[in-house]
């Protein structure tokens, strides 16, 4: 389902940004600078490459607990990355050092404030002149739930009702993240030095949102956004976070193995989205893949493996792992878009590694296919997604 005005062939492009990359042992290689994981300029050089290959926008992972291997609960292992810095706060220090690429930091929504987190992200766009977006995340640990207080979340299994009703309650969040960018009218600021009337209070509108979790009056402290309303964005699963992105996201993030899951995939998120009233809405679908790139395909096996024996197990993934050349890489990125997604979010198994062969090897090889920009050719990220400038919700038409 594309928008007005984009082609059928345009392909979208991203890149999921965590640490050192997506293996656990990535920060023991050559060049993986693990001592400067919580600088500034560790993650402008990241984000600055991704740009200097033309992609649509990065992510940027965050938690509110110490990374684990384990699901639900923690682990004790001290021979991975543990620690971060805030996702939004790293895509606020990066905006001014780049100039086209969107910035998607995660939200988690089970336990945040989606007052606090608009607010967040409208400051985002405004110090990216229209860059921003989130992507929302459903918590469903204990240990981070005792973190706040405020409420129990017992273990759950993945088929249990109450992770339904974590994600139906991250679709409210949405709803008020929404809301809240639209209380101000675009021209709510007079600025009017003669009158002495900077804003004209009669186009700030109270939200008067009511859920099951919390209720937001509003309106926002932070003026619309420039895009108007950011990108929203989830990586989702099964059924119950499908239905997340059919409700409230722009932007979706799915995990197939090939092009018959990517058909089931799709047909799921439509028919949810039509149930939601957003049959004729642009949702994005991109699929995950998880990257060991090298300039043969055995050297990037072979670094897989020696990755596999260093974290002293062989590599698992809720995406599917690929490894190969820049050129076998676009044969799948082709294929998956023919299937009928939007494109493909990449996981670097190392960053320092894989970032520049994806935008040194994989978008020329794209663009000598005619399959990718040349160009930016947008200046929001809603304009490089295709999507238009959403009215004003509670202007007057």
């Amino acid at each position: 389902m594309i928008s007005m005005g984009e082609p059928q062939s345009t392909l979208h492009l991203a890149v999921a940004l965590d640490g050192t990359g997506w293996h656990p042992a990535s920060w023991r290689e050559p060049g993986a600078r693990p001592a400067e994981l919580l600088t500034a300029a560790y993650w402008t050089d990241l984000v600055q490459e991704a740009e200097r290959g033309l992609l649509d926008l990065v992510t940027i992972e965050d938690s509110l607990v110490l990374q684990s291997e384990h699901r639900f609960e923690p682990d004790a292992r001290t021979d991975r990355v543990r620690g971060r810095l805030d996702a939004v706060l790293v895509a606020a220090r990066v905006a001014p050092l780049t100039e086209h690429i969107g910035l998607v930091p995660t939200a988690v929504a089970t336990h945040t404030e989606p007052f606090h987190v608009s607010k967040a992200i409208a400051t985002l766009d405004y110090v990216s002149t229209g860059r921003a977006g989130v992507r929302v995340r459903v918590s469903a640990r204990p240990d981070e739930a005792a973190l706040f207080g405020r409420r129990e979340i017992p273990p759950v299994r993945l088929e249990d009702d109450a992770l339904a009703e974590l994600f139906d309650e991250a679709a409210d969040y949405v709803e008020v993240l929404r809301r809240l960018w639209d209380s101000w009218e675009d021209d709510a600021e007079i600025r009017d030095v003669a009158t002495g009337r900077f804003v004209d209070r009669d186009k700030l509108h109270y939200i008067d949102f009511d859920g099951a979790q919390f209720s937001v009056r509003g309106p926002s402290i932070t003026p619309r956004p420039p895009q108007g309303q950011p990108i929203v964005s989830a990586l989702a699963h099964r059924t119950v976070a499908y239905r997340l992105l059919a409700r409230a996201a722009d932007v979706g993030f799915v995990t197939p193995r090939g092009p018959s899951d990517i058909e089931a995939i799709l047909r799921e998120i439509r028919t949810e989205q039509a149930a939601a009233g957003r049959a004729d809405d642009t949702v994005h679908v991109l699929g995950d893949l998880l990257v060991f790139l090298d300039e043969g395909a055995g050297a990037a096996a072979d670094r897989k493996a020696g990755l596999d024996e260093l974290a002293g197990a062989e590599l698992t993934s809720d995406a599917r792992i690929f490894t190969g050349t820049p050129a076998q890489l676009a044969d799948v990125v082709l294929e998956w878009r023919d299937a009928g997604l939007s494109g493909v979010r990449l996981r670097p198994a190392g960053v320092t590694h894989d970032l520049p062969l994806i935008t040194g090897g994989l978008v020329p090889e794209l663009q000598r296919r005619g399959a990718f920009r040349t160009a930016y050719e947008a200046d929001t990220l809603r304009g490089l997604l295709g999507l238009s400038r959403p009215a004003n919700r509670y202007a007057a038409a």
